[in-house]
């Protein structure tokens, strides 16, 4: 039996512990996001924080700002920039909704957690 697998599926990257301080947590949404192969391979060597990263839009897209995913120390030349936007991937009834509390009810929509689901 391999120890090292996750169980249920999910595998926690890190977790943004001061959100949840910070911010009452009003409703939770699950995002996948689009990522480089440098970037993969720095989160799976745990090299993310979320501490003050958002989420902000650019049109009718949602973006993850201020995340820092550390340059992955064996790539050579196609490393990332450590904190680039990177789109979040949700439904459109999602990004509705998420625009529209952000818009008018002037609230904040930040990242709780990161992690890999069935891989």
């Amino acid at each position: 039996m391999n120890s090292n697998k996750p169980k249920g599926g999910i595998m926690i990257i890190t977790d943004n512990r001061k959100a949840k301080f910070e911010y009452s947590i009003i409703e939770t949404f699950e995002a996948g996001l689009v990522l480089t192969g440098s970037e993969v391979k720095s989160i799976r060597d745990k090299q993310v924080q979320l501490k003050d990263s958002y989420v902000s839009f650019q049109g009718s897209e949602a973006f993850l700002q201020n995340a820092h995913i550390a340059e992955y120390k064996n790539s050579s030349y196609n490393n990332h920039v450590p904190e680039r936007l990177r789109k979040l991937l949700l439904n459109r009834r999602e990004l509705t909704e998420i625009y529209d509390a952000l818009r008018e009810r002037g609230l904040t929509c930040v990242p709780l957690k990161m992690y890999f689901k069935d891989g």
